[in-house]
């Protein structure tokens, strides 16, 4: 019983470091500022954290909404047919108005990662592009980081089963949480201190590939030979950064993460996929795609071929690329050996690039001032996605290519060449 308590004990004392992470680290939240918060029911302890954090930490207003996996399914179920070509675009209009009004914008994740791929994938593609339509107008404030905003999971029982089939239930949620608190960086005693570091870290990466200028990015590796263009005036970003309002932020709790812009005419070749892609409770296995001119103009996967291709044909832009990152083989995500089902954890375990909107802020100075003219004209894409999947490994290799034609090693094997 002791014994008990005392592990009890040390995962209370996580989640409210978790917490404190999330507002004082992901969000940088500042004293006035209101916060609108979304999360799954599973992560209702969890959700009441940070919101008494976010108290502490002087906001106006916490408002959560939350989302439940049994009434999605209910839908799916019973709903008419054409049900599945509406969203609640009020709830996005007024998500987008509090946005463009200085609220914070928190995302708590524990996705089911199968929970979909029972259903019609033409009903599941027509309420996802009918969801992206409605949330359009508050992803274009996130994309260009218009407020300050972050997102941080929570261990849901299905999301843990996914990740650890063969135990029992509470076991396996009881590992995704260890896993989830040592990716961010709360098992020490000053979790804001080792973000501190790890920041400093990233921040140095970013200087360095900023330095080098570099046109292009090269990935050779099995299935793999793909040359990625990078926009005019493209900026490396990752780790902590200022939003539009000024506030120093960490938009995605784990990172482990450098990205930057891709120009959107400039990419070339094939690429396979290291890692499957978890999309809205459909898991995708073993993309594998061909660029021309930019676009994609041949995809397939094993599993969940119908969804990749509803979702590639949303609209023009979800064929092109609005992200490339690269992250180190030895991450501390992936030497955790586990794959999560969960884009923000697998992303941060190998270097990948992402279909859809661009973020504006990786532009010199932040991409302050740039219209979405301006941001065409030097390459950045636009779309009503944003879907980021995997294509780094220990058997990948990274070159920048320069202005002039000329290549240098970036990444050999998957790790860093410095």
């Amino acid at each position: 019983m002791n014994v008990h308590v005392s592990m009890s004990r040390a995962h209370e004392t996580r989640l409210d470091r978790l917490a404190e992470v999330a507002v004082r680290v992901g969000l940088g939240l500042r004293p006035g500022q209101e916060l609108v918060m979304t999360a799954p029911l599973e992560a209702l302890g969890l959700a009441r954290r940070i919101t008494a954090e976010a108290y502490r930490a002087g906001a106006s207003l916490v408002t959560t909404l939350y989302g439940d996996d049994a009434a999605t399914l209910a839908r799916f179920a019973h709903a008419p047919d054409d049900a599945f070509d509406r969203a609640a675009g009020w709830l996005y209009e007024g998500m987008a108005s509090a946005y463009r009004n200085g609220a914070a914008r928190l995302a708590i994740v524990g996705d089911d990662p199968s929970l979909l791929s029972g259903q019609d994938p033409d009903k599941v593609a027509r309420a996802n592009r009918a969801r992206s339509r409605a949330y359009q107008p508050a992803l274009e404030l996130i994309a260009t980081f218009a407020t300050n905003w972050t997102i941080v999971s929570a261990a849901t029982p299905a999301w843990a089963r996914a990740v650890f089939p063969g135990l029992p239930e509470e076991e396996a949620v009881a590992r995704l949480w260890d896993a989830i608190f040592a990716a961010s960086r709360v098992d020490g005693e000053d979790p804001v201190a080792a973000w501190a570091a790890h920041n400093a870290a990233l921040r140095r990466r970013t200087d360095r590939l900023n330095g080098r200028g570099y046109a292009a990015l090269r990935f050779q590796g099995p299935g793999t030979d793909l040359t990625v263009g990078l926009a005019d005036d493209h900026e490396w970003c990752g780790g902590a950064s200022a939003s539009r309002s000024g506030i120093i932020c960490n938009a995605n709790i784990p990172t482990e993460e450098v990205f930057t812009t891709p120009h959107r005419l400039r990419v070339e070749g094939r690429v396979a996929a290291t890692k499957p892609l978890s999309y809205q409770g459909t898991l995708i296995e073993d993309i594998a795609v061909r660029f021309e001119d930019g676009r994609i103009v041949e995809a397939t996967a094993r599993r969940g071929a119908d969804v990749l291709a509803r979702v590639l044909d949303t609209d023009e832009g979800a064929r092109r690329l609005g992200e490339v990152a690269l992250v180190p083989a030895s991450s501390p995500i992936s030497a955790s050996g586990l794959l999560f089902f969960n884009t923000l954890y697998d992303e941060n375990a190998a270097s990948h690039i992402a279909l859809g909107q661009a973020y504006s802020k990786c532009f010199r100075e932040g991409g302050q001032g740039l219209s979405e003219e301006d941001l065409a004209a030097r390459g950045a894409n636009r779309s009503l996605i944003h879907i980021d999947w995997m294509i780094g490994s220990a058997a990948v290799d990274v070159d920048g290519l320069t202005a002039e034609g000329g290549a240098e090693p970036v990444m050999r094997r998957g790790e860093w060449v410095d």
